[in-house]
């Protein structure tokens, strides 16, 4: 099981290149309400909970989204949802459902996908 240190570790180095993938010229279109806004008001938000530790380093799962929408708005799942049927087709609301199980990272997986974010970065 990975240390919580190595999680939060893992969880600052994914946000940042989740919101850099989603993000040109210093600026972003949430995923949830669509208005573009300035790369600093960008969070990584999840389409299910990242507590489902099996979907929380998923990018199919995490996409750029105003801070509003993410943690006032409860993450607009309608707007979500409409983005996600979008991007990824009619099939990703159930697969992403599926896989909501528990799973423990180790460090070592964990400390793989950090280098592999990094080097994306």
């Amino acid at each position: 099981m990975a240390s919580r240190k190595l999680i939060k570790k893992a969880d600052r180095v994914f946000s940042k290149y989740i919101r850099l993938r989603d993000s040109e010229d210093g600026f972003f279109i949430c995923c949830s309400c669509g208005q573009r806004k300035p790369f600093e008001q960008a969070d990584a938000g999840h389409f299910i909970n990242r507590r489902w530790m099996a979907l929380r380093y998923d990018e199919r799962n995490v996409h750029a989204q105003c801070r509003s929408c993410n943690r006032f708005d409860e993450g607009n799942m309608v707007g979500y949802t409409r983005f996600m049927l979008k991007t990824y087709g009619e099939g990703i609301v159930d697969l992403l459902e599926s896989m909501k199980t528990p799973y423990k990272w180790t460090d070592g997986e964990l400390e793989i996908l950090i280098k592999d974010w990094k080097d994306k970065l």
